[in-house]
């Protein structure tokens, strides 16, 4: 009888335990989806970096996903899912999906390296000209810059973020954009106008 309840004690000590570590990895998930909530809001469609962003997250068609993965194969898994998920609905019911990577690819270099697989993954799928990569990291450097330069903060986000985006969806809405070459320029000249007071608000996670 004692040895039946000792063990029945030490299985409810060990499923409370389980239930708070899910409890307390829910609670983290959710606080990752709210801060890059907050930064597509507040950055993105704030500052008007992505004229397109809007609309579908005022429809609620964006899905923030939160990877727990600590490995490039399960990552690419997590990517392969999303992707899958996308392809298997309408725009009109999910537009588009933010993979935020909160484990892993803190080096802006290996994040870079984790793109070829994604690239490849998207050529075995047989999805190239289906869907393609939008790329955000907290340490985004663009080729010829330098880590420092205000035009960086355009691709700067809370956590390496993967942005899945649908060409076709694209393809529409910059044949009624007027001028979309000009977005590049027009966002880098947003960023570089922002006061330190500003960059500090928008921005807050780089300057921990």
């Amino acid at each position: 009888m004692y040895s039946w309840i000792q063990k029945n004690n030490i299985e409810s000590v060990i499923l409370a335990e389980n239930n708070k570590s899910s409890n307390k990895s829910d609670m983290n998930i959710q606080k990752i989806e709210q801060e890059v909530q907050q930064w597509l809001e507040d950055v993105v469609i704030g500052l008007n970096l992505c004229p397109f962003a809007a609309k579908p997250n005022r429809n609620k068609q964006i899905k923030v996903f939160v990877s727990e993965a600590t490995t490039e194969e399960v990552l690419l898994e997590d990517v392969l899912q999303e992707l899958m998920n996308l392809d298997s609905k309408t725009a009109e019911e999910l537009e588009t999906t933010l993979v935020a990577i909160p484990n892993m690819l803190q080096d802006f270099m290996d994040y870079n390296f984790f793109l070829d697989w994604v690239d490849a993954l998207i050529k075995q799928q047989e999805w190239e000209g289906t869907f393609q990569i939008a790329t955000f990291h907290p340490n985004y450097c663009f080729g010829g810059a330098e880590p420092e330069d205000d035009e960086n903060l355009t691709n700067r986000s809370p956590y390496p973020v993967l942005h899945l985006i649908r060409e076709e969806s694209m393809a529409k809405v910059l044949k009624h954009y007027p001028n979309p070459e000009a977005i590049p320029d027009t966002n880098i000249a947003r960023v570089e106008a922002l006061s330190p007071e500003e960059r500090r608000k928008l921005f807050p996670y780089l300057f921990v």
